[in-house]
């Protein structure tokens, strides 16, 4: 793997000055000493190297003190539960407020619950995927709207589950296809002011929560992949990069998927 796929390459102030807030920027401890870094932490690390000043969102606060603690200095710790309407709007306010405003909002929480297909899907674990999955999504953004600075980026982290069939859980494959709807609203409604919002759409990634899923599902390790292997956290944080700097700055509306071809070939 390249230098970026692994953590490993060096800043180039893409995201010099800017300020973003991550929602989701902790770790689930899923009891491995070496549990690869996951989406939402490798993001708020990359971002902070890539110059910006980070807002760390996640309902753990020993998780997102964590990832702080990754970020040189260059991140804060908010500790908020995105289900409950109240929380979103502090969490938001007090980014925008301790940041001195926000540049970029990366909406990174996301659960799959119920058994499998619909015989094994109850009412409450539909709701409850559907209030973190999609709801909460909503209320960042129309929380995080005002507050945004004009020309800022939104980027949505759903799945290839939205795109296509698989992971046997119906809840997390409709909310994690709602988003890219949502995420298109979000751009028309956002265009008049320069803001953009895109979609990141990872495969099957080796992170806490991947192996996680693994456990349940096993084969899903047997899965064949194009690109012959699972994806690093890494490699969602640097697609997320690409969407919420200016080098998109034409781009939105979009859905870019991080499956190493997996739902392409």
């Amino acid at each position: 793997m390249r230098d970026e796929s692994k953590g490993k390459a060096p800043g180039r102030g893409r995201l010099t000055d800017k300020r973003i807030l991550v929602v989701g920027g902790g770790q689930m401890d899923i009891g491995e000493t070496d549990t690869p870094i996951g989406n939402g932490r490798a993001m708020c690390v990359l971002f902070a190297r890539e110059g910006a000043r980070v807002a760390v969102a996640d309902r753990d606060p020993k998780a997102a003190e964590g990832t702080v603690a990754l970020c040189d200095g260059r991140a804060l710790a908010i500790t908020a539960d995105v289900t409950k309407e109240a929380d979103v709007v502090r969490m938001v306010d007090e980014a925008a407020d301790k940041l001195g405003g926000l540049d970029g909002l990366v909406l990174n929480v996301g659960i799959g619950a119920g058994g499998p297909w619909l015989e094994g899907t109850t009412r409450e674990s539909w709701d409850k995927v559907l209030a973190i999955n999609l709801t909460s999504h909503m209320l960042s953004v129309k929380a995080a709207l005002p507050r945004l600075a004009d020309g800022a980026s939104i980027v949505f982290i759903s799945s290839i589950a939205g795109l296509t069939a698989g992971s046997r859980l119906p809840a997390y494959d409709a909310s994690k296809s709602a988003l890219f709807g949502l995420a298109r609203h979000v751009a028309f409604e956002g265009a008049r002011r320069g803001i953009r919002a895109n979609v990141v759409a990872p495969g099957l990634m080796d992170t806490s929560i991947g192996r996680l899923a693994t456990r349940g599902r096993p084969n899903r390790a047997a899965t064949s992949i194009p690109l012959g292997r699972q994806g690093t956290g890494w490699e969602t944080a640097y697609a997320a990069l690409f969407l919420i700097c200016d080098e998109s700055a034409y781009i939105t509306a979009q859905t870019l998927a991080v499956d190493g071809g997996l739902s392409g070939l």
